[in-house]
C-alpha cells in the first residue's frame, strides 16, 4: 500500500498481485460502495486489473470532506 498526503487530502494505492485465494464475497457493496463512500468525501476511487497481473485500487479522499 502506498499512502501519500496532499494539500487537500490523502491518496492511496493498494495493489494485489493476484496470487492469493479468490473470494466469493460476503454480500457487501463491493467496489460500487467504495466509490460511493469516496464520492461522499468529495474524492475519487478507481479500481481494476493492474499491469503485470493482479488488481489495483487508487483512491483520493479529501480531508475537507468536499467542502472548502
Amino acid at each position: 500500500m502506498l499512502l501519500t498526503y496532499t494539500e487537500d487530502g490523502i491518496t492511496m494505492r493498494i495493489d494485489d498481485d493476484g496470487s492469493g485465494p479468490s473470494g466469493t464475497g460476503d454480500g457487501g457493496n463491493g467496489l460500487p460502495g467504495m466509490r460511493e463512500r469516496a464520492a461522499a468525501l468529495g474524492g475519487t476511487l478507481t479500481a481494476g486489473p493492474r499491469p503485470g497481473g493482479g488488481f489495483r485500487v487508487d483512491a483520493h479522499l479529501l480531508t475537507t470532506g468536499g467542502r472548502s
